[in-house]
């Protein structure tokens, strides 16, 4: 089993920063690719960037620029810097892990999730 926790969410104002950290633990050997999405009330989850384990990172349009993605493949950490943070941000984040190998180097069928931060940007 694999197990994330996300940190960092809180209260920002508007034009401020927030990091988010994400660790998983359990029996990992490896993961292809981790990501964080975010849900506000009322709408569908969403992406808002992703980076495989060779570092190439995806984002939505929206956070192009004001967000980046790292991760430590050998800690199994991912981060996710915001900066220039706006109101439309405000939502709860999400990590997630995909394509896991575990200690006997076997693909996990599933994906991983965390429970999720709070995000949010006051005005």
């Amino acid at each position: 089993q694999v197990q994330l926790v996300e940190s960092g969410g809180g209260l920002v104002q508007a034009g401020g920063s927030l990091s988010l950290s994400c660790a998983a633990s359990g029996s990992i050997f490896s993961i292809k690719a981790m990501g964080w999405y975010r849900q506000d009330q009322g709408k569908q989850r969403e992406l808002v960037a992703t980076i495989t384990s060779d570092n190439s990172a995806n984002y939505a349009d929206s956070v192009k620029g004001r967000f980046t993605i790292s991760r430590d493949n050998a800690k199994n950490t991912v981060l996710l810097q915001m900066n220039s943070l706006k109101p439309e941000d405000t939502a709860v984040y999400y990590c997630r892990a995909a394509g896991v190998r575990d200690s006997r180097r076997i693909w996990q069928v599933n994906d991983y999730w965390g429970r999720g931060t709070q995000v949010t940007v006051s005005s």
